[in-house]
This record gives structure tokens, sequence and C-alpha cells, in this order.
């Protein structure tokens, strides 16, 4: 058999014989954690797939995001599978993320879930993993699926099917079961015997190996407030028949884009209104809002000083990002470039002494960051609060207990903002809500920063890191959340964000994530941005908002 040379990432050059499986080529080498997935010059591989030509293969473990995604989608295939063995008719619904783990539902169980339950759900799993049961990547005629997915009694999958393009899908199978995922999946069960089952709520959350902690299982922290905003995101999506995108895609072809559109914004307005309420029955002083990157704030902000106004009161917004020290002092990371994520980019000191002089009706000029030259300015802006005057400071670090020090905490309302998607693309496929962020972030940086999908995704594992230390151990904090999430938005961001992402190059490290995005959004039918409302959140992100400091 011919001959062919592959270059290995960290293993030097390697002669194999064509038509060798990546799978069998992970075995004649050795490494540190189980093989998940490949980059074959540079485009993501499963590691059934053979090798033809000399290539470069960069081999994939949990530590890679790529990965780690495979490892989650494996394990939650493994669940399904033994749910599914020991209650064949039982929808199972993988919800949102908490912390990286998954909170599941089996709507119509019927009865209370147990301790027992979980056990023998977690005893099939382990039996699969420790056959080393194959995960069998086939592609069947659109049609055979649609058969399959009826037998199964998964009509959130033929939902989701029926808007396909392609004559022929990719599913998966373990056992005799078939499913889809629209992402990668490991090649056998071998490789995920990492994971636990627990009780949350009305649910299963099924944990995974915590890259926190040097990707070892720990004990899964309860986050009590930001699961009740999942929750109820996810019973107002049920309501209103929109909880897939299938449904989305449905609800499009047959009452349009308009009430849909409609709807989602009376809720986040009557949201928003709620909490300008609660601001002003506590008689606070100063607003504090935080949040991950493209979640929103500044229009959140905006159309939170509207609605305190219509209760008689004048805020003022002020952003923590005018207090970045100057570029020359700004903190490094561990690779030696500027970390603006962390707390210690911003003067907290000046930040807590204009807030104190603030509420002591102390005239303040306040600063203006320069971000071209790195500087912070001041230019006579000058501000003086009257006695009922409510400030509104948002930034990503508003929840840090630094920030407010030395002001009685019973003076300061504090709202965790994010992007909490309420819409799986079918029940066993969720909808991360850093995709949600990332599409968002892609297209606002294009819109008004110039920068290219390219530059934005490169930097995008800075910023989650940066979250991840920074922003959300504190979100507990909050006094309120407000999820910023547009049941629609995919459909709106798709137009501005897919050709963007189609002109990143094979080349690019950044190729494998823009692929991943492209397939995303392949199952959302698109629509004009027209119908969307001038203070809507996400005319932050694709232009004409009606707050001109918007952006």
């Amino acid at each position: 058999m011919e001959k062919i040379k592959v270059t290995v990432a960290k293993h030097g050059t390697i002669e194999i014989s064509q038509n060798t499986t990546l799978q069998e080529l992970s075995q004649q080498l050795t490494f540190d954690r189980p093989i998940l997935l490949a980059k074959l010059n540079n485009q993501l591989k499963e590691l059934h797939n053979p090798i033809y030509y000399d290539c470069n293969v960069e081999f994939l473990d949990i530590t890679d995001a790529n990965g780690y995604r495979a490892y989650q989608r494996g394990v939650a295939f493994l669940m399904i599978y033994a749910i599914k063995t020991l209650f064949k008719n039982v929808r199972i619904v993988v919800g949102h993320s908490i912390n990286k783990n998954y909170y599941c539902e089996l709507p119509n169980f019927g009865q209370p879930l147990t301790e027992q339950l979980l056990q023998d759900i977690e005893k099939i799993m382990l039996e699969l993993v420790q056959k080393n049961t194959p995960i069998e990547k086939i592609v069947l005629p659109l049609e055979k699926g649609l058969k399959i997915f009826s037998d199964l009694d998964m009509p959130d999958k033929i939902e989701m099917l029926k808007y396909r393009r392609t004559s022929y899908v990719n599913f998966y199978k373990l056992d005799w079961l078939h499913d889809y995922f629209y992402g990668h999946l490991p090649a056998n069960a071998g490789c995920l015997d990492s994971f636990k089952l627990s009780l949350r709520s009305k649910g299963i959350l099924l944990q995974f190996p915590s890259s926190y902690h040097g990707y070892k299982l720990v004990d899964a922290t309860h986050y009590t407030k930001i699961s009740e905003v999942f929750e109820e995101s996810n019973q107002w999506a049920r309501l209103i028949k929109i909880d897939t995108v299938g449904s989305l895609n449905n609800k499009l072809c047959t009452t349009g884009i308009g009430e849909v559109i409609q709807v989602t914004e009376a809720l986040h307005e009557k949201k928003i209104a709620n909490l300008a309420d609660q601001i002003m029955h506590g008689h606070k002083r100063i607003v504090l809002i935080a949040g991950p990157s493209s979640s929103g704030k500044t229009t959140f902000a905006s159309r939170l000083g509207v609605q305190l106004r219509v209760n008689g009161v004048q805020p003022y917004v002020i952003s923590l990002d005018n207090y970045y020290v100057n570029r020359d002092q700004t903190p490094v990371d561990e690779d030696g470039k500027f970390d603006f994520e962390t707390i210690r980019a911003l003067d907290t000191e000046q930040i807590n002494q204009d807030l104190s002089s603030l509420l002591s009706n102390e005239r303040v000029n306040m600063p203006i960051y320069n971000f071209l030259t790195g500087k912070r300015e001041y230019k006579n802006n000058y501000l003086k609060l009257a006695k009922n005057d409510v400030l509104i400071i948002e930034g990503i670090h508003g929840l840090n207990d630094i920030i407010g020090k030395g002001i009685p905490r019973e003076n300061m309302f504090k709202i965790f903002i994010s992007a909490l998607t309420q819409i799986n693309i079918d029940d066993h496929n969720r909808i991360p809500t850093t995709d949600t962020r990332l599409v968002r972030r892609i297209v606002r940086d294009h819109q008004f920063r110039g920068y290219s999908a390219e530059t934005t995704i490169n930097m995008w594992y800075s910023v989650m890191r940066g979250e991840g230390k920074y922003i959300f151990p504190f979100q507990e904090e909050a006094d309120a959340f407000f999820n910023s999430a547009l049941v629609y938005e995919m459909c709106v961001l798709k137009q501005f964000a897919e050709p963007l992402l189609f002109n990143i190059d094979k080349t690019s490290p950044a190729y494998a994530e823009a692929k991943r995005l492209i397939k995303f959004l392949d199952s959302f039918l698109g629509v004009s941005s027209e119908f969307v409302p001038p203070n809507s959140i996400l005319r932050e992100f694709v232009g004409g908002s009606n707050f001109a400091y918007a952006h």
C-alpha cells in the first residue's frame, strides 16, 4: 500500500500507509490525555476519518475548546441512550449550561426524579464506557432520517430537519440509538469516563470535568439566582411556543418575524420597567451593571435610564471603561499581552473617590478614556448630582466588591446582565450563551471597530478566560438579573455574520471556529433587520440604535 507523510503537532513527521484512520494514527503515538478529535490541515475531523495524502495533523483532547465540546456532546449522548434504554418514550431536554455543566429535564416523565434513578442511568453509561462502545457517524438520506425520528417520537428533530437544505444528513449511532448533533463527537465511549449526575431543581445536572480544576470532577457550585433566570426564560419560551430553532423557523414561515419581535421586545421593556420600579422603591442612588462581553450592557443602561426618567428621576450613565489606567500601566497576562479583563486594569481608587464625592453632592470632573492614545483624559466634563439623581455605572467589573468600596451597600442596586439563550437547536442540541455573545461581538466589532471576524475569534479565548476569573464569580452578588437574549436575534445576526465568517482563510487559526459557527447559523432562517426597533439591544450590534452612545 502507498505510503504518505504526516506531520503531527508535537510529534514530528511520520510515514504511514494511505487510508490509515486518524484514530489508528493516534494509537501509534503517546498522549497525556485521551484523544477526542483532530485537525487535518486545519479542518476539524472525527477520528474515524482516513488520511489519503501528505498532511498536517493536530490531535485534540479535552483541554482544547473543540475537544471539550466533543466530550460534552459524547457524554450527553451516553445519558440520552441510558434514559431511552430505561424509558423509551421519555423526552429528554438538554437545557442550559451552569458553569459548563448541563441542566437537563424530562418534561413528560410523570414522576419525581430520584437518586436511585440517577444511579441506574449512570450504571448504563459506565457500561458503555467500559465496553468502549463505538459512536458511529453515518450519512443517511433526509427522508430516512425523518422516519427514524418519527419512530423514536422525536418531533423536535423532525422540525429541525424540515429546514435542512441538503438531501443527506449526518447522524450518530450508539448501539441501537440514532441521534443528530450539530457538532463533532468522539469515535467511541471509552474516552468519556469522567461525569456525574445529580438532582437539581426539577431536573438533572450532567456534570463534566472542570477546566478550572485541571479537568477533574469537582462538586458543582449551586448558582441559585442564575438558575432561576434560566428557568424563567425557558418557561417563557415554551409559553410562546418557541423553544427550539425548528419552532422558531415554523413561526417565521407562518406568522412572520413581526409578531416574534414585538412580543420579545415587549418582554424586555417590561423587565426593564420592573427593575426601574425596584430601584425607586429601594431609594437606591447607585446602580451597578455588570456582565460578560457583548451582553448588551450599554444599551441596557440607556434603556434603564429612560425608565428611571419615567419615574421622575434624572439618571447619569457612567462607563467603567473611562477609568482604565494609561496603556503603559496596564497589567500583562501570562503570555505577556495587555490584560484588559483584570480589574487591575482599572483605576479603582479614582473610581471610588469620584463615587464618594458625587454622593456627597460635590462637583466632579469626569474622565473620558481615549482608546487611540491609551490615556485617560479630562475635558471639563463636570457632574454634580441633585438629591434624587441616580448614577448608573456599567462595566464588566460592576459587581466586584472593590467597586464602590466604602459606600454603604444599601445605597447600591446591582444588576447582572447576560445573553442567556432561551431556545435550543433541538432537545439534544443546546445553544451555548457564549456562541450568542460571540456572534454578536463578531458583528459589532466589524460594524463599529473595524475588526475582522478572524481578529475577534482569535481574541475570544482571552475574553472568556477573563470572564471566568473576574465576572462570573460575582454574578450571585446581584440584586437582580436581566436576560438580554432575544429569541429571534440569530435570524437577524446571520445576515451580518455569515459573509464575515466565510471570508476567513482555511489556513487561519480561526478557521475551524468560523466553520463551526457557519454550520450553527445555517440552522436559522434569515430575516431582515428592518423590523428591529431602534431601542433594541440588538441594535447595539447591527447598528441603527437611537442611543447615540450605544456603541
